[in-house]
């Protein structure tokens, strides 16, 4: 069959890096299964992303096989998915995946008619069969034999199954009486009192099941956020030498990651440890906080002021050889070369570099279980080992930007700025800020992605604007600047017009945007926060800084759809249990508003003091007396003439303040 592989031109670094396989691969795009149609032959759909260690493997053993490829090209339609582009494509084909194997999971291998409904699906294949599975060249011609000798079967099949998934419940499950004392009874049967974290193996950083229990704050949440920020804090997941936290570790100790660096769970997890030393001031939350600033800005940080979306899980090992983690393992051998004998021996025992190793081959993960008396000396050796590791062949970065991780990692970025007194840090923030607007925000909507500046064809889903009017309410409080509040509001007027349900709820993909099969609306809680759960803390950020109860109306209805699925699921609910205990427990956010010169320290000492003190999603605004563009700083004259405080719910304030302590003591009450 002639054709060509159609990926050359594509903006995702994932789709790049099939650009040569002999695969005629297309994108996702109607004259792909216009050629399927004209043809009559399946589509093959393979979904990955760019960091994904089986995707390249199985890229690897197949599509980049002749014989392989021949057999795909001749029998089938390929089109090749980047995930983090076109989650709208994954979340459908993924639920038809789950629903005829029993799971799912990347690269994600789907079988499909002309008209895109599966009928067949899996995951990962290998080149040979093992374990019971089948090789993937099997799987492609068994699909190709049964569409050739048994068309009315696959088709029958294959309508059943969108059948089936329509009939399926969507939305977030109802409204429900929320006990939240049994909800974080509920965490606690599934928390690993052993090892943190919740499950067993594997075990992902479940960051916003933390943000709740930080927003709880009584002693059963925090025992399960001590215990489990501080054991990934000096686990094998957390990077000791260069900050920054892997995916999810394969094992219930965190030990052993699977080593691919995600922007997403790095944005959320900042936040989650700014808020555990918020709280506790422990120096671990600390110093992660600083490692993990430092490696995002170091290593992720684009050249137009965004971040990029992963790094990979494989390098070059010393032979030459692509394998996971080789940038990231030691041996005691490679220690002594990197330190001399004496420090290679101390680091091999404040790593748990052992022997047999902790990883593959002899290789061990750098853990930190205990904390040396020789800071000193621990400080050095990290620098010295950092150095020696730069020196190793570095893992590929996907460096295309993303909206809503973006999006993420800003908030996050201010909370470390404002409550470490770090303006850099909100400096980045507000370039990051920058980017999206300049380059994602077309025709008035948002794209998904971008890389090199050039925006991507894919349209914003609802966690893009979700986050990013976080993103940009944070912004607006923390530099006073109020272009950030109107973009806001033009972002939630998309949202109130293209993703509403009807039902109290918000679909994931917009009303106008290309009609899959079956429209996504998950409402979990996963890697990342969801689209409801997102738009909640959204509209609630931007209820509280514009003092319009309409957006803190829309949020508190959203939230309600989530109520069973905060009860029967918490551990998928964080971010809509963090909602409720804010607005429903005896800490609600508040809005602080301090006047006064922007270069005066007694106005940073009172923002440095509202950022530690204040309850979990509270906007704090400093500007100048009756400043234009922010109702919360109208009618706020100073007191004395000195920069000076108000501490307000639903824009009615306290007696002003204008000492540090006199607003601390405010704030605690």
């Amino acid at each position: 069959m002639s054709g060509s592989n159609r990926l050359a031109t594509a903006t995702s670094p994932y789709l790049l890096q099939h650009a040569d396989n002999p695969v005629h691969w297309w994108p996702w795009c109607d004259e792909a299964f216009d050629e399927a149609a004209a043809r009559d032959v399946p589509v093959f759909l393979s979904v990955g992303y760019a960091a994904c260690h089986w995707c390249h493997v199985m890229a690897h053993e197949s599509f980049e096989d002749p014989q392989t490829a021949m057999f795909i090209n001749d029998h089938f339609v390929a089109i090749k998915v980047d995930r983090e582009e076109r989650p709208d494509v994954d979340a459908v084909y993924m639920q038809a995946t789950q629903a005829i194997t029993g799971q799912g999971g990347w690269p994600m291998t789907v079988f499909l008619t002309p008209d895109r409904r599966p009928f067949y699906a899996g995951t990962y294949f290998p080149p040979a069969p093992r374990h019971g599975m089948p090789s993937f060249t099997q799987v492609a011609m068994a699909v190709a034999e049964a569409w050739r000798d048994r068309r009315t079967d696959v088709v029958e099949s294959a309508g059943k199954i969108v059948d089936q998934l329509a009939n399926l419940a969507t939305g977030a499950g109802g409204s429900a009486e929320i006990n939240i004392a049994a909800v974080i009874g509920n965490l606690r049967r599934s928390y690993d009192a052993a090892h943190g974290g919740f499950g067993g193996a594997p075990k992902f950083p479940p960051s916003m099941v933390l943000e709740a229990l930080l927003r709880h704050g009584g002693d059963e949440a925090m025992i399960m956020v001590d215990q489990t920020c501080d054991a990934m804090a000096r686990g094998g997941i957390c990077d000791q030498l260069g900050g920054g936290f892997a995916r999810y570790s394969v094992d219930a100790r965190w030990v052993v990651p699977h080593f691919e660096k995600m922007l997403y769970d790095n944005a959320l997890l900042l936040g989650v440890y700014t808020h555990w030393w918020r709280l506790t001031e422990t120096p671990l939350a600390r110093r992660v906080v600083h490692d993990l600033l430092n490696w995002l800005l170091r290593e992720l940080a684009t050249d137009e002021g965004g971040f990029a979306a992963s790094l990979d899980a494989d390098s070059l090992d010393e032979h030459g050889r692509h394998r996971e983690g080789a940038f990231y393992a030691w041996n005691r051998e490679q220690l002594t070369a990197a330190l001399g004998p004496d420090d290679g021996l101390w680091a091999a025992d404040t790593f748990s570099v052992t022997e047999q190793g902790t990883f593959e081959d002899g290789l061990s993960t750098l853990q930190l279980l205990l904390d040396p008396r020789a800071q000193e000396r621990l400080a050095d050796v990290r620098a010295r080992l950092f150095a020696f590791r730069e020196r190793r062949p570095r893992p590929t970065r996907d460096d295309k930007v993303v909206v809503a991780w973006n999006g993420w990692l800003i908030s996050s970025m201010i909370d470390a700025a404002m409550i470490f007194d770090q303006p850099p840090w909100l400096e980045s923030a507000r370039t990051a800020g920058e980017l999206l607007w300049r380059v994602h925000w077309v025709d008035s909507r948002l794209r998904r992605t971008s890389r090199g500046g050039q925006v991507g064809s894919a349209l914003g889903i609802l966690e893009d604007y979700a986050a990013l009017i976080q993103a940009y309410v944070r912004l607006a409080a923390a530099t006073a600047e109020p272009v950030w509040l109107e973009r806001a509001r033009q972002l939630h007027g998309v949202i109130a017009s293209q993703f509403d349900d009807g039902n109290g709820g918000f679909f994931d993909t917009a009303a106008d945007a290309e009609q899959l099969y079956a429209r996504p609306q998950d409402p979990t809680d996963n890697a990342t926060p969801s689209g409801l759960s997102a738009t909640v803390h959204a509209l609630r950020l931007l209820s509280q800084l514009t003092g319009d109860d309409t957006y803190a109306d829309r949020a508190a209805q959203a939230a309600a759809t989530g109520g069973q699925l905060i009860v029967q699921a918490p551990r998928f609910a964080g971010w809509l249990l963090a909602d409720v205990i804010s607005y429903a427990g005896d800490r609600p956010p508040v809005q602080v508003a301090i006047v006064g010169r922007s270069d005066d320290p007694i106005r940073a000492e009172l923002v440095r003091t509202a950022y530690q003190a204040a309850p979990a999603g509270s906007v704090i605004l400093a500007g100048e007396p009756d400043q234009a563009g922010f109702a919360l700083l109208a009618a706020r004259p100073l007191i004395e003439g000195r920069p000076t405080a108000y501490v307000c719910q639903h824009f009615v304030c306290k007696l002003p303040v204008t000492s540090a302590a006199d607003l601390a003591a405010q704030l605690a009450s």
